[in-house]
């Protein structure tokens, strides 16, 4: 059964915007570790477009702007402080938004890389620095994980939160991928499908790439923790039922794996010796791009567009739907996605839950909805309304440049791009280095909050 902890996501603008109505910047900024902590639980919402990151960096400025008046103007303010800071804002209302925005900047950080990659995502983006061979890490997901029996409260209850409620705090999802990875030395590739079948939120770019840094072919040094760790930040809830808890720790029997200090886990875990051999080619396989990018729009204008909705853009925000609202819409459930036969879910076929959670976004959008072959279903309803050509919006996902291609080739395509969260470029001169979240967020954090 579903701990009371765990929260019910209902899918659609509605409760989108109650969600986002009921953010608190400075209570996430200060908590947002903590299980119980103020998160916002939007990124379902995010990730299928029901609501976009520039909706949300808006929204959290308008709160920050609520939460506390205009300081006082100060002649002769020589240090930058409250009264000068760049952009307009306070220093309070900076520090109480910028852990927030920052969330969002790492959504956006993600997105950019996916564009870059491809479903390279799939591959080590570096070496491991775990000093153990990739053969090492096994292939399939463990029964026990698979079944949430592990014996240990908290991984149990990781794991069953993620199959019955689709959603997991991120906390939680860095102990499951650190307990799977060096633990019981499971590939990434393994525990992210698992992800990406279950969560609400499945984004394959965030999710990929979060495991990579878990695993640290995407980051200086693994992610692990220990039992202080755990506990500090759960509040205590799974040790205090846990019946390996109070075994000694992992030397005894039946013992709590966690319970050593870092440095103990750290000798425990991983070897000093060099950083996997074999990582190399496939991290120099991640720098490849997406093999089919989306054509380009179109020039000419459209008299009787059909437009296509997919599942990056399930809200008014769509700049189809805004740009052509009388025109009729239709969206296609991928039948090979939902069977599990595409890249986007690491070859693992959606959950049930996840179908439900779209379904219920659907349901409030002005939308004809199929299922089957994408391009097909598109172009069989364009000639049955006599549409002229198809309009869409950008998406990320390179599984959307195969089926923008085949409709291309068929009538003409127009792609619109959806307001950004930063306005930085997505290709060519001027873009961002992606190598680390730092080098881009150097640059566009200053963007984001306005400063000249």
């Amino acid at each position: 059964m579903t701990s009371p902890a765990t929260p019910a996501f209902r899918g659609g603008r509605r409760a989108a915007e109650a969600r986002l109505a009921a953010i608190d910047p400075a209570r996430y900024g200060a908590s947002r570790n903590h299980l119980d902590g103020a998160v916002t639980r939007l990124s379902p919402y995010i990730r299928h477009g029901v609501l976009t990151l520039a909706e949300v960096r808006e929204a959290v400025f308008e709160r920050l702007r609520e939460n506390e008046a205009p300081p006082p103007v100060v002649q002769g303010n020589l240090f930058g402080d409250a009264a000068g800071s760049a952009g307009g804002w306070s220093t309070g209302q900076r520090r109480a938004g910028e852990k927030l925005i920052a969330e969002l900047g790492w959504r956006d950080y993600w997105q950019r890389l996916w564009r870059q990659l491809g479903d390279g995502i799939w591959h080590d983006r570096e070496p491991l620095k775990t000093g153990h061979p990739a053969a090492a890490y096994a292939p399939e997901l463990p029964a026990d994980l698979a079944a949430a029996s592990t014996g240990l409260a908290c991984i149990d209850g990781f794991a069953t939160d993620l199959m019955e409620s689709g959603w997991l705090h991120n906390h939680a999802r860095m102990w499951l991928a650190a307990y799977m990875l060096h633990w019981r030395r499971v590939r990434w590739q393994v525990g992210a499908r698992w992800f990406l079948r279950h969560l609400l939120d499945g984004d394959p770019a965030s999710n990929n790439l979060s495991w990579q840094w878990v695993a640290s072919s995407f980051s200086h040094k693994p992610y692990f923790f220990n039992r202080a760790n755990l506990e500090r930040f759960s509040s205590g809830r799974y040790c205090a039922r846990c019946p390996a808890a109070g075994r000694g720790g992992a030397a005894a029997v039946g013992g709590c794996p966690f319970e050593a200090s870092y440095e103990a886990l750290q000798e425990r875990l991983f070897r000093p010796q060099a950083a996997n051999a074999g990582a190399g080619e496939n991290a120099r396989a991640a720098q490849a791009p997406p093999a089919a990018p989306p054509p380009p729009s179109a020039p000419q204008p459209l008299r009787r567009p059909l437009i296509w909705v997919h599942g990056e853009a399930l809200g008014p925000a769509n700049p189809a739907l805004r740009t052509h609202p009388e025109a009729p819409a239709l969206f296609v459930f991928d039948a090979e996605l939902i069977e599990g036969r595409t890249a986007t879910t690491g070859g693992e076929p959606l959950a049930p839950g996840r179908l439900h959670f779209l379904r219920e976004c659907l349901a409030e959008l002005p939308v004809t909805v199929r299922e089957g072959d994408v391009a097909s279903e598109l172009l069989a309803a364009a000639a049955a309304a006599g549409a002229d050509g198809i309009v869409t919006s950008q998406a990320v996902d390179p599984r959307f440049g195969v089926i923008a291609n085949r409709l291309a080739a068929a009538l003409p395509l127009q792609l619109l791009e959806p307001e950004p969260f930063v306005d930085l470029p997505l290709t060519g001169a001027g873009t961002p280095d992606l190598r680390r979240f730092s080098r881009y967020w150097r640059r566009a954090e200053p963007l984001v909050w306005g400063a000249p």
